[in-house]
């Protein structure tokens, strides 16, 4: 049984600060890349940021200074930390993880957490 659990959403102010986690069981997720992705309503999911191997990073221009990925092994979770949190900002957040065997993906959604960024 494998299972994605995304948590740490919630309401926030502009300017404010949120760490979403994605915790993992039935796959060690370390071995896999993981990526964070957002979606709201009338608009296409987007991919906000990635973190392969121990710490290899890649973010969308849009969260580029402000979020940041990372992972915790031992506790078989990856997080991204949202600094500086803008309106725009606001969506479903999903984590994927996904590893590449032979060419073939092999991923896992988690059902997604909401922030939103209102005064």
């Amino acid at each position: 049984q494998v299972q994605l659990e995304e948590s740490g959403g919630g309401l926030v102010q502009p300017g404010g600060s949120l760490r979403l986690s994605c915790a993992a069981s039935g796959i060690i997720l370390s071995v896999y890349t993981v990526g964070w992705f957002r979606q709201t309503p009338g608009k296409e999911r987007e991919w906000v940021a990635t973190v392969a191997g121990e710490a290899t990073t890649k973010y969308a221009d849009a969260v580029k200074g402000r979020f940041t990925i990372s992972r915790d092994n031992a506790k078989n979770t990856v997080y991204l930390q949202m600094n500086s949190l803008k309106s725009e900002d606001t969506a479903v957040y999903y984590c994927n993880a996904d590893l590449r065997i032979l060419g073939v993906r092999n991923d896992h959604w988690g059902q997604g957490t909401q922030v939103t960024v209102s005064s």
